[in-house]
Protein backbone atom coordinates (compact mmCIF):
# COMPACT_ATOMS: atom_id res chain seq x y z
CA UNK A 1 0.00 0.00 0.00
CA UNK A 2 2.60 2.38 -0.43
CA UNK A 3 1.59 4.05 -3.33
CA UNK A 4 -1.95 4.26 -1.97
CA UNK A 5 -3.84 7.03 -0.45
CA UNK A 6 -6.19 5.22 2.05
CA UNK A 7 -9.26 7.51 3.27
CA UNK A 8 -11.92 6.47 4.95
CA UNK A 9 -15.47 7.60 5.39
CA UNK A 10 -17.96 7.37 8.22
CA UNK A 11 -21.56 8.60 9.05
CA UNK A 12 -24.09 8.73 11.37
CA UNK A 13 -28.00 9.97 10.41
CA UNK A 14 -28.08 11.95 13.34
CA UNK A 15 -25.71 14.11 15.83
CA UNK A 16 -26.49 12.11 19.05
CA UNK A 17 -25.53 8.97 17.10
CA UNK A 18 -22.22 6.76 18.27
CA UNK A 19 -19.39 6.78 15.56
CA UNK A 20 -16.85 4.97 17.32
CA UNK A 21 -17.23 1.78 15.87
CA UNK A 22 -16.64 3.27 12.59
CA UNK A 23 -13.87 4.75 13.16
CA UNK A 24 -12.12 2.59 15.02
CA UNK A 25 -12.62 -0.08 12.13
CA UNK A 26 -11.22 2.64 9.80
CA UNK A 27 -8.23 2.96 11.81
CA UNK A 28 -7.75 -0.30 12.28
CA UNK A 29 -7.67 -1.00 8.84
CA UNK A 30 -4.50 1.36 8.44
CA UNK A 31 -6.25 5.10 7.80
CA UNK A 32 -4.73 8.11 9.20
CA UNK A 33 -7.12 10.48 11.37
CA UNK A 34 -6.27 12.58 8.89
CA UNK A 35 -7.72 10.72 6.26
CA UNK A 36 -11.06 10.39 8.08
CA UNK A 37 -14.34 12.17 6.97
CA UNK A 38 -16.88 12.34 8.78
CA UNK A 39 -20.60 13.14 8.40
CA UNK A 40 -23.26 13.14 10.91
CA UNK A 41 -26.23 13.90 8.41
CA UNK A 42 -29.18 11.74 6.73
CA UNK A 43 -28.26 8.76 4.20
CA UNK A 44 -30.96 9.63 1.78
CA UNK A 45 -28.91 11.90 -0.76
CA UNK A 46 -24.95 12.89 -1.01
CA UNK A 47 -25.16 15.94 -0.70
CA UNK A 48 -22.75 15.61 2.61
CA UNK A 49 -20.24 18.53 3.69
CA UNK A 50 -17.17 16.09 4.51
CA UNK A 51 -18.59 13.50 1.36
CA UNK A 52 -18.17 16.06 -1.44
CA UNK A 53 -14.90 17.64 0.05
CA UNK A 54 -13.44 13.94 -0.14
CA UNK A 55 -14.83 13.20 -3.42
CA UNK A 56 -13.12 17.00 -4.14
CA UNK A 57 -9.90 15.07 -2.91
CA UNK A 58 -10.20 11.44 -5.34
CA UNK A 59 -10.48 14.10 -8.09
CA UNK A 60 -7.53 15.70 -7.95
CA UNK A 61 -5.44 12.72 -7.19
CA UNK A 62 -4.49 8.84 -8.20
CA UNK A 63 -4.35 5.71 -6.61
CA UNK A 64 -7.28 5.93 -3.87
CA UNK A 65 -8.94 3.62 -1.89
CA UNK A 66 -11.94 4.62 0.20
CA UNK A 67 -13.06 2.33 2.74
CA UNK A 68 -16.41 2.44 4.65
CA UNK A 69 -17.74 -0.14 7.22
CA UNK A 70 -20.84 -1.05 5.39
CA UNK A 71 -23.03 -0.02 2.10
CA UNK A 72 -25.44 1.79 4.27
CA UNK A 73 -22.67 4.62 5.36
CA UNK A 74 -22.26 5.14 1.76
CA UNK A 75 -26.15 6.30 1.78
CA UNK A 76 -29.34 4.66 1.66
CA UNK A 77 -30.92 5.61 -1.54
CA UNK A 78 -30.72 2.19 -3.70
CA UNK A 79 -30.36 4.35 -6.83
CA UNK A 80 -27.98 6.81 -5.42
CA UNK A 81 -25.49 4.28 -4.03
CA UNK A 82 -25.77 2.68 -7.39
CA UNK A 83 -25.07 6.00 -8.99
CA UNK A 84 -22.59 7.16 -6.98
CA UNK A 85 -20.83 3.40 -6.71
CA UNK A 86 -19.71 4.11 -10.40
CA UNK A 87 -18.64 7.21 -10.30
CA UNK A 88 -16.06 6.48 -7.87
CA UNK A 89 -15.18 3.41 -9.46
CA UNK A 90 -15.12 4.35 -12.94
CA UNK A 91 -15.08 8.13 -13.19
CA UNK A 92 -12.94 8.55 -10.57
CA UNK A 93 -10.51 5.33 -10.77
CA UNK A 94 -10.93 4.38 -6.90
CA UNK A 95 -10.95 1.79 -5.33
CA UNK A 96 -13.74 1.12 -2.39
CA UNK A 97 -13.80 -1.44 0.19
CA UNK A 98 -16.71 -2.36 2.50
CA UNK A 99 -15.47 -4.08 5.46
CA UNK A 100 -18.78 -5.99 6.49
CA UNK A 101 -18.74 -7.08 3.04
CA UNK A 102 -15.11 -8.58 1.76
CA UNK A 103 -16.96 -9.51 -1.72
CA UNK A 104 -16.86 -5.73 -2.28
CA UNK A 105 -13.22 -4.64 -2.44
CA UNK A 106 -12.85 -3.86 -5.49
CA UNK A 107 -9.22 -4.17 -5.30
CA UNK A 108 -9.52 -7.99 -6.19
CA UNK A 109 -12.09 -7.98 -8.74
CA UNK A 110 -10.28 -6.15 -12.09
CA UNK A 111 -11.91 -9.04 -14.15
CA UNK A 112 -15.47 -8.34 -15.94
CA UNK A 113 -16.58 -11.35 -14.22
CA UNK A 114 -15.48 -10.22 -10.84
CA UNK A 115 -17.25 -6.52 -11.54
CA UNK A 116 -20.16 -8.33 -12.74
CA UNK A 117 -20.28 -10.25 -9.04
CA UNK A 118 -19.23 -7.37 -6.93
CA UNK A 119 -22.54 -5.76 -8.81
CA UNK A 120 -24.84 -8.12 -7.68
CA UNK A 121 -23.86 -7.82 -4.94
CA UNK A 122 -23.95 -3.90 -4.51
CA UNK A 123 -27.36 -4.25 -5.92
CA UNK A 124 -29.07 -6.50 -3.35
CA UNK A 125 -27.14 -4.78 -0.45
CA UNK A 126 -28.19 -1.19 -2.12
CA UNK A 127 -31.74 -2.46 -2.25
CA UNK A 128 -31.82 -4.36 1.11
CA UNK A 129 -30.79 -0.70 2.77
CA UNK A 130 -33.21 0.73 1.27
CA UNK A 131 -36.29 -1.38 1.81
CA UNK A 132 -35.00 -1.26 5.36
CA UNK A 133 -35.10 2.19 5.48
CA UNK A 134 -38.86 2.31 3.59
CA UNK A 135 -39.70 0.24 6.11
CA UNK A 136 -38.97 1.64 9.16
CA UNK A 137 -40.68 5.26 8.07
CA UNK A 138 -43.79 2.98 7.57
CA UNK A 139 -43.82 1.30 11.32
CA UNK A 140 -43.61 4.54 12.62
CA UNK A 141 -46.37 5.96 10.81
CA UNK A 142 -48.25 2.44 11.64
CA UNK A 143 -47.58 3.11 15.04
CA UNK A 144 -48.19 7.11 15.35
CA UNK A 145 -51.64 5.60 13.57
CA UNK A 146 -52.21 3.01 16.42
CA UNK A 147 -51.26 5.46 19.06
CA UNK A 148 -53.71 7.89 17.52
CA UNK A 149 -56.48 5.63 17.47
CA UNK A 150 -55.79 4.69 21.29
CA UNK A 151 -56.38 8.53 21.98
CA UNK A 152 -52.29 8.63 22.65
CA UNK A 153 -50.15 11.99 22.99
CA UNK A 154 -47.52 12.33 20.93
CA UNK A 155 -44.86 14.55 21.55
CA UNK A 156 -44.88 16.72 24.56
CA UNK A 157 -48.03 17.36 26.48
CA UNK A 158 -50.12 20.35 26.29
CA UNK A 159 -49.93 22.91 29.10
CA UNK A 160 -53.50 24.49 30.10
CA UNK A 161 -53.99 28.05 30.50
CA UNK A 162 -54.64 28.18 34.34
CA UNK A 163 -57.74 28.88 35.67
CA UNK A 164 -56.42 32.06 37.26
CA UNK A 165 -53.97 33.18 34.16
CA UNK A 166 -56.73 36.42 34.04
CA UNK A 167 -56.61 37.61 37.17
CA UNK A 168 -52.60 37.13 38.05
CA UNK A 169 -52.35 38.75 34.59
CA UNK A 170 -54.34 42.17 35.81
CA UNK A 171 -51.96 42.14 38.73
CA UNK A 172 -48.55 42.11 36.42
CA UNK A 173 -50.39 44.23 33.92
CA UNK A 174 -51.21 46.54 35.82
CA UNK A 175 -47.54 46.70 37.86
CA UNK A 176 -48.84 44.99 41.13
CA UNK A 177 -46.87 42.79 40.83
CA UNK A 178 -43.64 41.26 38.85
CA UNK A 179 -43.16 39.10 36.02
CA UNK A 180 -41.26 36.85 38.04
CA UNK A 181 -43.97 36.54 41.07
CA UNK A 182 -46.62 36.11 38.16
CA UNK A 183 -45.25 33.25 36.74
CA UNK A 184 -44.40 31.54 40.22
CA UNK A 185 -47.98 31.81 40.83
CA UNK A 186 -48.80 30.26 37.65
CA UNK A 187 -46.51 27.72 37.61
CA UNK A 188 -45.27 28.30 34.45
CA UNK A 189 -42.15 28.72 32.38
CA UNK A 190 -40.98 32.04 30.84
CA UNK A 191 -41.46 31.03 27.58
CA UNK A 192 -45.18 29.55 28.39
CA UNK A 193 -46.02 32.69 30.02
CA UNK A 194 -45.56 34.94 27.07
CA UNK A 195 -46.95 32.86 24.88
CA UNK A 196 -49.86 32.69 26.93
CA UNK A 197 -49.85 36.35 26.99
CA UNK A 198 -49.60 37.18 23.29
CA UNK A 199 -52.53 34.58 23.03
CA UNK A 200 -54.80 35.80 25.64
CA UNK A 201 -53.71 39.52 24.29
CA UNK A 202 -54.57 38.63 20.89
CA UNK A 203 -58.14 36.54 21.77
CA UNK A 204 -59.24 39.75 23.71
CA UNK A 205 -58.36 42.35 20.86
CA UNK A 206 -60.24 40.03 18.46
CA UNK A 207 -62.98 40.55 20.76
CA UNK A 208 -63.51 44.15 21.20
CA UNK A 209 -62.82 44.65 17.51
CA UNK A 210 -66.05 42.17 16.90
Amino acid sequence: MENENLYGYGRVSTKDQNLDRQIQALLEFGIKKENLFIDKQSGKDFNRQDYQLLKQILKRTTNNILVIKSIDRLGRNYKEIQKEWKELTIDLKTDIVVLDMPILDTRKYKDTMGNFIADIVLQILSFVAENERTNIRTRQAEGIAIAKAKGKQLGRPTIELPTNFSEEYMLWKNGKQTAKATMEHLNLKKSKFYEFVREYEKRNLTSKVS
